[in-house]
């Protein structure tokens, strides 16, 4: 069976992995894994549950090196289960690491390893790029994160079912369906309008 994995860091509405899955379905991959979580996360279910079902023989497909793992550790947690349970794994255009008739090859392993390494370097510099754009900005005297919510910055459609919450005709989580926001924004808004 040929597994394709792919990931995004943010939820289908704010990424789109649509490109991964057909490029991973164009590689071969029968069965598509999507997972929207970021490469340095420890726990990774969606990527957990695909190894657990990958049976000895079978062949992992994913885009990028990164789309495994962000994390040198992580990744090399992930090439020694590629080795125990005798898989194969593919990168696609770049990689392959065939485990399925013992070892792997040492080179490919130790490349597979570095490209590892430049993923987690490339982490590394986006993170520092975004620190200093922000204490850039912050220096500059603007506003950093989220705008404040102010009582003039609510929501219409808040205000318009406001009335019927009141009067208990709403509890907070039909509340907070009709504005179409969650609870926890519900109760940010109230504790401004209190």
């Amino acid at each position: 069976m040929n597994f394709g994995y792919a990931r995004c860091s943010t939820n289908e509405s704010k990424q789109d992995i649509d490109r991964q899955v057909r490029e991973l379905k164009a590689a071969g991959a029968e069965k598509v894994y999507l997972e929207y979580e970021h490469g340095d996360s420890a726990m990774k279910q969606v990527q957990q549950s695909m190894f657990a079902l990958a049976q000895e023989g079978d062949t992992i497909i994913t885009l990028e090196v990164s789309r495994l793992a962000r994390s040198t550790k992580q990744l090399c947690e992930v090439i020694d289960l590629i080795k125990s349970k005798s898989l194969c794994l593919m990168i696609v255009g770049s990689i392959t690491m065939d485990c399925r008739k013992g070892r792997a090859d040492p080179m490919t392993e130790a490349f597979l390893q570095m490209a590892g390494v430049f993923g987690q370097l490339e982490l590394a510099m986006i993170r520092a790029r975004v620190r200093s754009g922000m204490a850039n900005a912050k220096a500059k005297g603007k506003l950093i994160g989220r705008p404040q919510v102010t009582a003039d910055t609510i929501p219409a459609i808040f205000y318009r079912h406001y009335p019927a919450y009141r009067s208990g005709q709403l509890n907070i989580s039909e509340f907070a369906r009709v504005c179409g926001v969650s609870r926890t924004t519900i109760y940010k808004y109230l504790s401004i309008v209190r």
